[in-house]
């Protein structure tokens, strides 16, 4: 866990009648795909809700002139090499996978779920002891990571995914759980009997979570259920349109993978007739309260389809390079004005860390990039010569804004906003360095220049040694 310490001062002053907390110093998001929004000398109010209530440019000199209007509130003061960022949100993880995150990684995707996948769920579904250990560990790293808010698949099982939620809830993180719901699975012992069982219980379930927050104030409801199909291979036509319908009545958030492998779309469209998107939609489960991870197969009527319906892709650039035939289109769908955010999607990707899928995805567009001036193949259509670059600060947007966006949240400094923020020191206030970032010749007064520099130099370079605190709601976690 993070240590509680970072901020390099906490005065007392007052406020706005409603502020319960106050930072001053240099505040970074990116607002609109591209931008990077630096303002420094700023002070930002929050309410006990959680809520950003002000923000506007001031420095601690002028504290004092303010203070016949003020009354009793903490101010935290930044170091000076300083700055608080979005937190960072994961479209897709197996919470369950965790338990063998990092390895497994040597088979195609249907045999990798068939020799690993399913016997480490059963295990977390069979042995509550287990679940606890795992999903304690998974949330502590999450709040390492900088990850405030994460749609995580969990088992079929209804007492392990609640053990998810109750963890979360604990932690202070935002979650949406899912409970899978698969009524054909390959595997005997791990599946669901029928479709009309495994309905009965997903609604068991989201009773259960339900009943977690019930009591709990309506900005401290930090996790909900979301409608989980696997994917397509194991439910059948009943379950997907069940599942299709309980979305539409109770307004659920639905979540699941789309076009992810060669052979896990030929299986589909061998056994159905039909490709993924299309089995999906008939079934009433693409709208603006999707979100399918992958989608490596992307074609232009596809993504026609996905714009239309308001669907949101989770990118998970690491995952695909080990399971799938191609690389996401993600400068395309930029382009196309199309709802992305990125997924570390544990453990077909072996980083928990949002970070790292940034990277990743930036690599991965500099290697399409690289496809198309040789000439080689790269799994997405002819696009006429378009450059398929995507670059840091792109990258920085969809892991912030872009996902919090497709959650129908934030994700940037704006009044009304939650405040979810992540804490970043880039060097100590002597100059010295934090982990294996190093910085040199530091300004005494870092200007909008210096902080571009230091911000690429942060994203190349920075672990999770440079993130000293961390809030979701308003509540800080570390």
């Amino acid at each position: 866990m993070l240590q509680a310490s970072g901020l390099s001062s906490v005065l007392i002053f007052a406020m706005r009648d409603d502020t319960s907390q106050a930072f001053i110093g240099t505040f970074i998001d990116t607002p609109s795909l591209g931008q990077l929004r630096i303002r420094t000398n700023h002070l930002l109010e929050v309410n006990k809700e959680g809520y950003i209530t002000s923000l506007s440019p001031t420095h601690l000199s002028e504290i004092p002139s303010q203070l016949t209007q003020l009354r009793n509130i903490p101010l935290h003061n930044l170091d000076k090499y300083s700055f608080l960022l979005p937190t960072f949100t994961d479209l897709h993880l197996h919470a369950p996978q965790y338990l063998y995150a990092g390895t497994g990684l040597d088979l195609p995707l249907m045999e990798w779920l068939e020799r690993y996948t399913y016997v480490a769920e059963e295990k977390i579904d069979n042995d509550p002891r287990l679940a606890e250990k795992v999903y304690d560990t998974l949330v502590r790293r999450l709040v390492d990571e900088g990850t405030g808010s994460v749609v995580f698949f969990g088992t079929i099982g209804v007492e392990a995914n609640l053990i998810l939620a109750h963890k979360l809830l604990e932690a202070g993180l935002r979650g949406w759980v899912g409970k899978l719901s698969m009524d054909q699975s390959p595997r005997p012992t791990y599946g669901e009997s029928s479709h009309t069982s495994s309905l009965n219980s997903l609604s068991t379930f989201i009773s259960g979570m339900e009943q977690l927050t019930s009591s709990l104030p309506p900005h401290r409801r930090l996790v909900q259920p979301i409608i989980t199909p696997r994917f397509v291979p194991v439910c059948s036509d009943e379950l997907l349109h069940g599942l299709g319908k309980l979305a539409r009545e109770g307004d659920y958030w639905i979540t699941s993978h789309m076009c992810e492998s060669k052979d896990q779309m030929d299986w589909v469209e061998g056994s159905r007739g039909r490709r993924d998107e299309e089995v999906f939609d008939q079934a009433g489960l693409l709208g603006p309260k999707t979100i399918q991870a992958h989608v490596t197969s992307f074609p232009p009527d596809l993504r026609k389809l996905v714009r239309e319906r308001g669907v949101t892709v989770a990118h998970c650039p690491l995952s695909n390079a080990y399971f799938s035939d191609s690389q996401f289109p993600l400068r395309e769908a930029l382009d196309e004005d199309i709802s992305v955010g990125l997924g570390s999607d544990i453990a077909g990707g072996y980083a928990v860390g949002i970070q790292q899928s940034m990277r990743q995805s930036v690599i991965t567009s500099r290697l399409r990039e690289s496809f198309k001036k040789e000439d080689i193949p790269s799994g997405s259509p002819s696009d006429g010569g378009k450059s398929k670059r995507v670059d840091w600060k792109e990258s920085l947007y969809v892991a912030t804004r872009g996902g919090k966006k497709a959650l129908q949240l934030g994700g940037c400094w704006e009044v009304g906003m939650e405040f979810d923020a992540q804490f970043i020191r880039v060097a100590n206030d002597d100059g010295t360095s934090i982990g294996s970032l190093d910085m040199f010749d530091l300004p005494e007064e870092p200007d909008e220049r210096w902080w571009v520099e230091a911000i690429e130099k942060w994203w190349c370079n920075g672990t999770p040694s440079n993130r000293v605190g961390m809030w979701v709601q308003g509540n800080r976690l570390a």
